[in-house]
């Protein structure tokens, strides 16, 4: 199992970039980090300085949308990234939370996820592509490889991830849940003709060790919330009926709104719907054998990264504790002497 942290771009840069050193010094793979330009500052200034001060981690956006960005210009600059860095990107798309409502717009339909999947991918990737009636391809870009995975919740959005993304990503570590949207997303790229296998599948939630379960549930809540807005939306759309995990229709009844001034943080003061149920279930929460438990059941179930929201007040200790006593334990083991 690959692991991966997902950081919020918040001032000074500098900070982000040693947390993404810090990372890779505790065997993260991957380094992850929020896009939203009005909420935080711009990531992709932020991945050239991590990528110049790590050799190994790959970075990327969990996740951009299609409506922010012109989709050539974002795969410009993973092309970029990728020549002067080596391929060390992954580009997460979805169809936009807080980036496009924060500007009073709408999240992307999937038909322009699927369209801005194929034309960053493929320009990223040193490839020609029609778009707009054209045929494009970077002149410059002689090395540059980009993976596209799709992050979804919906029954259509999971058909897309399966059907077009490199990997699908899950924000929520609910083994139950996770399970029923990993089939469907493998029966998706089946059906469509493709290997299912050949899919990344990552799940992306809060990780807190430590013991005083109060208050991990008090840093960790917000993820409820946010993930209660993408939810809000599915069960607007399809109904309290749809075919859609329960425990996701019923745990919204009480939300009320949502004030995107405090997403993704510890203090967000919309979210005293979300139960402590939903929390410990969303989330991991507690020991090292507690964490190390339930990431062997992701890792059953089809999971091949687990990516750790950092967004509370424990983030280096976290990544020590992963570190030290959590990644090991989840990797090969190999002796010198056999």
């Amino acid at each position: 199992m690959d692991f991966g942290v997902v950081l919020q771009t918040n001032p000074p840069a500098w900070r982000t970039v040693g947390l993404a050193k810090l990372a890779e010094e505790h065997g993260f793979d991957y380094v992850w980090t929020f896009d939203s330009h009005l909420l935080w500052q711009e990531p992709y200034v932020i991945y050239s300085a991590i990528l110049a001060a790590t050799k190994r981690v790959t970075v990327g956006p969990m996740v951009t949308n299609p409506a922010t960005r012109d989709w050539t210009v974002t795969a410009s600059v993973y092309a970029t990234l990728n020549e002067m860095f080596g391929n060390r990107t992954v580009c997460g798309i979805g169809r936009g939370d807080s980036a496009v409502r924060v500007l009073n717009g709408r999240p992307s339909t999937l038909k322009e996820v699927r369209e801005a999947t194929h034309v960053i991918r493929e320009l990223a990737s040193c490839r020609p592509v029609e778009h707009n009636g054209a045929t494009l391809q970077f002149p410059w870009a002689r090395t540059s490889s980009l993976e596209v995975w799709v992050a979804a919740y919906g029954p259509l959005a999971l058909k897309t991830a399966g059907e077009v993304g490199d990997g699908f990503i899950l924000q929520l570590a609910d083994v139950d849940v996770a399970r029923w949207m990993i089939e469907r997303v493998r029966e998706a790229a089946s059906d469509a003709g493709r290997d299912p296998d050949a899919l990344t599948f990552c799940v992306a939630a809060p990780a807190y060790v430590g013991s005083d379960m109060e208050h991990m549930r008090s840093q960790c809540r917000w993820f409820g919330g946010m993930v209660g807005n993408h939810i809000a939306d599915i069960v607007g759309k399809y109904g309290k009926d749809a075919d859609f995990p329960q425990v996701l229709v019923d745990y919204i009844e009480g939300r009320t709104g949502y004030d995107y001034n405090t997403h993704g943080k510890a203090d967000n003061d919309h979210v005293d719907f979300v139960p402590d149920e939903i929390v410990d279930r969303f989330c991991l929460l507690g020991t090292p054998d507690d964490h190390v438990a339930k990431l062997e059941q992701l890792r059953e179930i089809g999971v091949d990264q687990f990516a750790v929201y950092l967004q509370h007040d424990n983030k280096e200790e976290t990544l020590r504790q992963y570190g030290e006593s959590i990644i090991p334990r989840l990797q090969e083991h190999v002796t010198a002497k056999a």
